[in-house]
This record gives C-alpha cells, structure tokens and sequence, in this order.
C-alpha cells in the first residue's frame, strides 16, 4: 500500500459518503422504542408512513415462517401479535437491506453476506438476553450484529478493484479476511464500518463495537463480546477466547449448547432474504 495515512483516510471517507442515508424512519423507531413508556401507537404511525416498510413488514408476517393464525393486514395487528421489540428488530433488519447493492464488481457474494449478518445479529441478541442481566438493550447486540460487517459492502460497492485482491489473497493464503485487507487496502472492513454507523449517526458505542470486533474482547464489554460468540461465523463453532470462557461460563459447544436449537436462527434469516 503506497498511499500516506492522510490519502487513505480520503479514499475511504469519500467511499463512505457514498453509502446511502439509513433511512429515518428507522431511526425514529429506535428513538422511540428506547423509552420504556412509548406507546404501540406511535410506533404503528412511524412505520405507516414509510410504505415500503409497511409492505415488507406483512408480506414476511403473513409468510409460512410466522404461520399466524389469521392473516394480518395492518401495522398495528403486527404490533399486537408479535410485541415491539419484534418489529422494531425487523424494521432494522429491512432498512439494512434496502441499502444493499444488488451487484458488485468485486464479486462479494450478498446473499451470504446478508444470512451471515442476520444470523449473528440473532445470535448476539440471544446471548444478550441469556448474559447481560438486563444492564444492555438486546437489541444494541442485535444492531452491532446486522451491521458489524458493513464495511465490506463499501468496500465491495465503492473500492471493488482493491476489494476483489484481498478476497482473492484471503483464499488462496488462507488468511482472513480482515487481515488480506490491510494488505492491499491499507485498512479493514471493521474501521470502514464503524465510520458508516457514524455517519448513520449510531451511538458512539456502537461504532467502537463495530471498530473493534477483530481485535482483542473486552469481557466486560456485552456488546462486544456477544458479537464475538455471534460474528463466529453462520453456526460454526471456533475456539474462545479465555476471557470468553470465563464471561459466558463455558466454552464454545456448551455455549451453543445452552441457547437451544438454532435451526430456527437459519430459517428465519432465510425467510427475510427471500422475502424482501
């Protein structure tokens, strides 16, 4: 990499400017469901107003994988059946995938991107509500799950030449990921991410969770380290950490172990890529 600290820096907030605006409905919505007092109500108003939304909402409600007893026709049936945080998780959700591309040059695979991404914001959201004792919001993990990798949809969407040689470098050596991109970008995926939820206007603790998911888990850290567990890849089970050993009481079989069957995990992130 022969670019200065300073033309790198450049290079990668232009590629991030470039991003989409997540969408402000979304955000009202987390506003909104971070008081404990909101009202159904005024949650059931914000997603009216966004008809896209609303759409993808009932068709996933209405899919075989929820099987409701009746059909739901309105937000607020939605709401009714399912609790807010559900829907808040799902508006989320939606938002981050209307701001995929549908192609690349750089040959990133976006489908299993996104099932990567929806599964281990499940699984960091599961870990949260089993080990945090109420102290952190599951849905913080389940954010820092479905966007902790968006730096490489900037990567693959804005810089595809340099993106596509460290995907190759990283299969043919056998590295990671992250590691291939410091090679040939001079920077991860991880840093690149952390600069979009700033300019998503995420809460600082977010992109810091974001920024350092490759690097070295602060136990006391929730967010963080249910990222870890979740980030370990659609199921496979990878070593932990020893700080994780000791947060989370065991290591990473008897973990999984303890969450049940995750089989559900898949099919609803199946359900979302196919149905919206």
């Amino acid at each position: 990499m022969t670019e200065t600290s300073a033309e790198l820096t450049k290079k990668l907030s232009a590629a991030v400017e470039k991003m989409p605006a997540f969408p402000k409905s979304v955000q009202r919505i987390l506003e909104l469901t971070r008081d404990i007092n909101c009202q159904p109500k005024e949650l059931v108003m914000v997603i009216e107003k966004d008809p896209v939304m609303t759409m993808k909402l009932l068709r996933i409600l209405n899919s075989a994988y929820y099987s409701l007893p009746k059909q739901i026709t309105s937000v607020n049936q939605s709401v009714v059946y399912l609790g807010i945080n559900t829907i808040k998780n799902m508006a989320l959700s939606f938002a981050a995938m209307g701001v995929l591309p549908q192609q690349n040059a750089a040959g990133f695979d976006v489908q299993r991107y996104l099932m990567h991404s929806l599964t281990t914001a499940s699984l960091a959201r599961m870990l949260c509500q089993k080990f945090s004792q109420g102290d952190i919001d599951p849905t913080d993990c389940y954010i820092a799950g479905l966007l902790h990798d968006f730096g490489k949809v900037v990567f693959a969407q804005f810089m595809p030449t340099e993106f596509k040689e460290a995907l190759a470098l990283s299969s043919e050596q056998g590295i990671s990921l992250h590691a291939a991109e410091k090679q040939i970008i001079g920077a991860d995926h991880s840093l690149v991410g952390a600069m979009l939820v700033g300019k998503w206007q995420f809460p600082e603790s977010l992109a810091d969770a974001i920024r350092y998911h490759h690097s070295e888990i602060s136990p006391e850290n929730i967010v963080q380290s249910c990222l870890f567990m979740g980030n370990s890849g659609n199921l496979l089970v990878e070593e932990l950490p020893p700080a994780l050993i000791e947060r989370f009481g065991g290591d990473m079989d008897s973990l999984i172990g303890s969450l049940g069957d995750l089989s559900k995990v898949m099919e609803e992130a199946e359900t979302f890529t196919k149905g919206v």
